[in-house]
């Protein structure tokens, strides 16, 4: 089969298309014939050396997919050969083949293209888990997204406003601020002239934010324990401002402050089925319905992976960056 794979690690460019054996299925597995994959920030950390692949995974970058189902291991689930899947995945997505675990297969939603439907699974699973599962957002309560305009972001901005809380975002720019408004935020911020933790406040009555979600991390954190309410949760899932920023732990104590993280590649299968199990119960009818919709931002074909990586850097793009696989 033909596969995107990394060379060496480096910059976009080594990237290279490449014949690879056909994976091989194990118990639990499916062998998907890919039409179309997700490019993702961990694709591009992996690409540079600083995402190692889990023991196990394919080394071919690639973390969700979408396409038929043409051979595996069906037994105790209600998928069988020839059922259009998307698939979040350890690794392998880069390829015209892939092997995914059926249970973290999910029938694609109605209405949706196998291309739209593999933008779903990395964000979907991301998003859910670390609201929804990890920082409990409930009730009335309120949602800063850090990066609204990026793959998590317009996923965090659509599901919390699909479940009827309030939603702020921060993006780099007016136009992308204008899309985070247009994707359902009640208010977007351009974190280059403006400042959050004031705007926040202003806007929540000086409560602040229930739930922060945060690929920033770094020197972030400080103002954004700042920007959260009493009780409120600072959920970290990238590291791009860095691993390290001083911390008021007082304040933490004093308004019984939450500050939890994750990482979703490493996660175990059965933890995986269960975000699966929820996203279809939950989240896909809101898909279907047409509350939530998948935001694509550029398609290339396999074999420009490079460019895809390219235009991920560049930081300019709302939403998805797909490749297609003919």
């Amino acid at each position: 089969m033909r596969a995107i794979e990394i060379i060496k690690p480096g910059a976009p460019e080594v990237l290279t298309l490449c014949e690879r054996p056909m994976p091989v299925v194990k118990a639990g597995e499916v062998l998907i014939k890919v039409h179309a994959a997700g490019v993702n920030r961990p694709d591009v950390l992996q690409r540079t050396g600083n995402y190692p692949v889990p023991p196990g995974a394919s080394d071919i970058p690639g973390l969700e997919v979408a396409g038929e189902i043409v051979d595996g291991d069906f037994a105790g689930s209600n998928f069988k050969k020839g059922d259009l899947v998307c698939a979040l995945v350890q690794g392998g997505g880069y390829a015209e083949y892939c092997a995914a675990p059926i249970a973290q297969c999910l029938p694609i939603p109605k209405g949706l293209t196998a291309l739209e439907a593999a933008s779903l699974p990395e964000t979907f699973f991301t998003v859910y888990s670390n609201l929804f599962e990890r920082a409990k957002l409930t009730g009335d309560e309120t949602l800063l997204v850090q990066g609204g305009s990026s793959g998590i972001g317009v996923t965090a901005i659509q599901m919390a406003r699909a479940f009827g809380h309030r939603v702020f975002a921060t993006a780099g720019s007016d136009e992308k601020c204008k899309a985070c408004e247009g994707l359902g935020a009640e208010r977007a911020i351009n974190y280059r002239t403006q400042d959050f933790v004031e705007i926040i406040k202003s806007v929540t009555g000086g409560k602040g934010a229930d739930v922060i979600i945060d690929m920033v991390a770094g020197d972030y954190v400080a103002r954004e324990l700042d920007c959260l309410a009493d009780d409120g949760r600072l959920v970290i899932i990238a590291l791009l401002g860095g691993a390290s920023g001083k911390v008021d732990f007082g304040q933490i104590m004093r308004r019984r402050l939450t500050i939890t993280g994750s990482t979703l590649r490493p996660r175990p299968v059965i933890f995986k089925q269960m975000i699966a199990d929820k996203l279809q119960q939950k989240v896909w009818p809101l898909i279907e319905a047409g509350k939530i919709k998948p935001v694509i931002f550029k398609t290339f074909p396999l074999e420009q992976a490079a460019h895809a990586h390219t235009l991920m850097e560049t930081s300019t793009h709302v939403g998805k960056i797909m490749l297609t696989v003919a």
